[in-house]
Parts: C-alpha cells; sequence; structure tokens
C-alpha cells in the first residue's frame, strides 16, 4: 500500500489534497510533481504539499509507482502521451477528471502498451476554491471515489487503485464511463451550468445589482458553486456537452411542469407537486443507496 514515489501531475485542489491524504494516512514516501504553474509548484513545496519539482510529467514519473494526473480534462491527453514513455511497467497511472468516456478515448490513442496500468477514477470531492493553498487532507473522507476500469486492468492492479482511495477515506464505487458521465451530468455538471446561468440571469437585469443586494443565504447557497473555477468547468461542460444537454432538457421539462402550474392558478395542484418533490428531497441524503433515490 505505501506509495514509495508519487508523480503528481498538476498540483492544485485535487492533486494537493491527494498527496496530503497520502500523507496523513502514512502511506506517502516522496513526492515529486510538475506543471506550467511554477507560483503553484513553489506554494506546494513551501506547505510541505510535495518534495520536489520536476521539470515535466515524463521526469516526475520516471521510477514512480503511482502517478496522479490531476489536470483539467482537456489536458489529459498530452500529459498521458508524456507519461507513457517512462511509465515502469507496474506502475499504477490514475486521473481525476470528472468525465471519463473522452479520458478512456485519450488513454487508447496515446498509452500504447502501458494502457493496463491506467485505472480511470473521480472522486466526488472539491471546493469553489481552486489551486493548492486550498488543498485539504481530509477531501476525500466520506467522499464516493469512483473508478471505471478499463478490460485490460488487471484485477489486482484495480484492487490496489480501490484501496487506496479508501485509505484516503473514500468510499469506492466502480461503473463504466457512460454510466458515470451520464450521472455526473445529472448530479454535478448540469448544476453547475444552472448556477451559472441563475446568477448570470440576476446580474444582468436593470435592477440586478439591486436585487443582489437583498439575497441572502438561499440565495448564497444556490449559487455557491458559481464561483467555480471557469477553465475547469468550460472543459467539463464541453466534453460531457451531449449528457449534459439531454439533462438539461430534463430540466427544462420539469420547469415546464412548474410554469404551467403557476399559469393555471391552480394553487391546490402546485401545492401537490411542492409536497411530492420536497418530501422526496427531505428523505434522500449524499450517498443514498439508488433505493433510496425518488
Amino acid at each position: 500500500m505505501r506509495v514509495q514515489r508519487l508523480a503528481l501531475v498538476g498540483c492544485g485542489l485535487m492533486g494537493g489534497s491527494f498527496a496530503l491524504a497520502l500523507r496523513r494516512a502514512g502511506l506517502a514516501g516522496r513526492i515529486v510533481s510538475c506543471g506550467p504553474d511554477a507560483v503553484a509548484l513553489a506554494k506546494a513545496l513551501e506547505l510541505g504539499v510535495i518534495d520536489e519539482v520536476a521539470p515535466g510529467a515524463a521526469q516526475a514519473a520516471e521510477g514512480a509507482d503511482l502517478v496522479l494526473v490531476a489536470v483539467p480534462v482537456a489536458a489529459t491527453e498530452p500529459v498521458l502521451a508524456e507519461i507513457a514513455p517512462a511509465l515502469g511497467a507496474e506502475a499504477l497511472l490514475m486521473d481525476v477528471g470528472s468525465t471519463k468516456r473522452d479520458v478512456e478515448a485519450a488513454a487508447r490513442r496515446v498509452l500504447g502498451p502501458r494502457l493496463e496500468r491506467f485505472v480511470p477514477a473521480h472522486p466526488i470531492a472539491g471546493k469553489e476554491t481552486a489551486g493548492v493553498a486550498h488543498a485539504d487532507a481530509a477531501l476525500f473522507a466520506n467522499r464516493h471515489a469512483i473508478l471505471t476500469p478499463l478490460p485490460e486492468n488487471p484485477a489486482a492492479l484495480v484492487q490496489r487503485a480501490a484501496a487506496l482511495w479508501e485509505a484516503l477515506g473514500a468510499r469506492v464505487r466502480r461503473m463504466s464511463p457512460q454510466a458515470h458521465d451520464a450521472a455526473f451530468a445529472a448530479v454535478s455538471h448540469l448544476p453547475h451550468l444552472l448556477a451559472y446561468a441563475y446568477f448570470d440571469g440576476v446580474a444582468r437585469q436593470p435592477l440586478g445589482a439591486d436585487f443582489l443586494s437583498l439575497a441572502g443565504p438561499g440565495f448564497r447557497d444556490f449559487t455557491r458553486i458559481a464561483a467555480s473555477d471557469p477553465a475547469v468547468w468550460r472543459d467539463i461542460l464541453l466534453t460531457n456537452r451531449d449528457e449534459v444537454l439531454r439533462q438539461a432538457g430534463e430540466f427544462r421539462r420539469a420547469l415546464d411542469g412548474f410554469e404551467q402550474l403557476l399559469r393555471t392558478g391552480d394553487a391546490q395542484a402546485l401545492e401537490d407537486h411542492i409536497r411530492e418533490v420536497a418530501q422526496a428531497r427531505a428523505g434522500w441524503h449524499p450517498g443514498a443507496p439508488p433505493s433510496q433515490s425518488r
């Protein structure tokens, strides 16, 4: 279980939190990182998140028994291509990308004989604040970590990946890339798009600034994720575009239903529909098994 050398490609919130969590679990040997942001890497060294800065992904991966790719999903393919020649025959390679079909396709294009060492992963954790300065050793505790193993993966390697995430406090679940992208379009990707659109819709009105000055905790909580990293969410929304658009259609149908009840003025029907939804929401909690969802 102990990781003698972790190569961390990308040292932001997710990568930095993984490094800190691995240290806290007593599983970290030497942690080497690389990335285009020299300031962030210097900060990671200062905070003790990493031990060394490598000039590039290939140099970081050389001799590593675990390589974690923690870059925006659009950057995954060139990073994997750089890592491939340096990846050890027994190393475990994972990512933390929020979409999985595109990541698998990228891996198949560039990893060659090292494809079997890649176990795609997505920890369901994060903050609206980005950067290694916000890295948190407890970020993955009691959160799902989704694995979307490849048919080429040795069973023991997948089990090793699962055991690592569990050692960081995560609850591991395995899914196909297709099921993953459909599910997270519904419960993560579309909600971010809605938060951006809703805040923008209020702020751009002629009296938007006045409206915002009156907003309270409900508005704050509803729009919190609209402060999330724009580059990250640009990539996620574009790479999972088809599923996000499908979920936008489901949302539009639900909103149309509420609008029709408002137009008809049927108070009892409106109350009944609100009650139905409110009861379903009251019975839901994060991590509830599928049998408990509406």
